[in-house]
């Protein structure tokens, strides 16, 4: 399916918010089978929606982050807590949103984000010490 201008829109956001590295390396592996699904992320997920202006992109992942507890996906966990450190969220905002969840999603969906964002954060650490 020709997804057109919201590919193009929807690649440009991904890889501001997820890392041009990232995003580029999950293209080139897509086969005949998860193409389709790359495409369509790209487009609708990022395009489309990423794509609009009402809400701005921190707000996003202060959305995401919450969700994605409650939903217990601790690899779009991890990537969208890189997302939110380039979106400009604070470690301080990320660790409140990660107890705010504690409340309203479960303690044990709150643990685990935490243990998966620490995990993240201690990347970032080693990746700015490597750069200075």
């Amino acid at each position: 399916m020709d997804y057109g201008d919201l590919y193009d829109k929807g690649l440009e956001i991904r890889r501001e918010v997820l890392g041009k590295e990232y995003v580029d390396q999950s293209i080139a592996n897509a086969d005949d089978f998860t193409r389709d699904l790359q495409d369509f992320v790209t487009s609708t997920c990022w395009g489309a929606i990423w794509g609009r202006e009402t809400l701005d992109r921190r707000t996003r992942s202060i959305i995401n982050l919450s969700m994605i507890t409650a939903l217990n996906r601790p690899h779009e966990l991890k990537l969208h807590v890189r997302g939110a450190l380039n979106n400009g969220l604070t470690r301080e905002e990320i660790r409140e949103i990660l107890l705010h969840t504690a409340i309203y999603c479960g303690v044990p969906a709150a643990i685990d984000a935490f243990r998966n964002a620490r995990e993240v954060l201690d990347q970032v650490d080693k990746e700015e010490g490597q750069d200075s």
